[in-house]
């Protein structure tokens, strides 16, 4: 019976490995598909007139570096993983955890330097320009969030000791949407740099 269950138990794991990837790009794709569309409104928008142009604050380019940074301490977790240097790939991760709040902070400063510029969501003195530029950006913290709770959960697994060089598909998972985060807020920085 042990046996048994031992079995099914390895099937369904098997299992749930060849569809986790798959499950994830459809995701992302999808998240392409949103962005794109986001951004394709913004460019048409533009072409109708009455668009303000600002500066972006610097809050955002400090995020984009920050972001670029975690994506670099995430794979050398991934790297100590495979190497079973267990200790470093925890480092590595709490340094990632802590790089993807210091993103989320930036981006908040970033949006109170456009308030203080009178960059508003909606209301008196608002204009499509920084609608869009909230609403896209605000999009991208949403799945962002999901991103930082991705990186809690592997954290605290690795904690507990379940990824070591023959299990790292959690890992592997987290790392792969949060580099998929990282790469699209480093086209959206560049995207309202050159839109706006």
């Amino acid at each position: 019976m042990e046996e048994i269950t031992a079995d099914r138990k390895q099937f369904m794991e098997q299992k749930r490995n060849r569809v986790a990837k798959p499950l994830l790009w459809f995701g992302m794709i999808s998240m392409v598909m949103l962005f794109a569309g986001l951004t394709s409104a913004v460019i048409v928008r533009k072409g109708d007139g009455n668009w303000t142009h600002y500066e972006l604050p610097d809050a955002f380019i400090w995020s984009s570096i920050v972001i670029f940074i975690s994506s670099i301490t995430f794979i050398l977790a991934i790297r100590f993983a495979k190497k079973d240097q267990l200790s470093k790939m925890k480092g590595s991760l709490t340094i990632t955890f802590l790089l993807g709040l210091l993103f989320v902070f930036f981006q908040f400063e970033g949006y109170e330097a456009l308030y203080n510029q009178g960059v508003y969501f909606t209301g008196k003195g608002h204009n499509a320009s920084g609608s869009y530029l909230y609403i896209i950006s605000w999009a991208h913290l949403a799945h962002l969030a999901g991103g930082i709770i991705s990186l809690l959960i592997v954290l605290f697994n690795a904690f507990k000791g379940k990824y070591n060089s023959k299990k790292l598909l959690g890992l592997q998972l987290s790392s792969t949407y949060w580099h998929f985060l990282g790469g699209m807020w480093i086209y959206l920085y560049l995207f309202f740099r050159t839109v706006i």
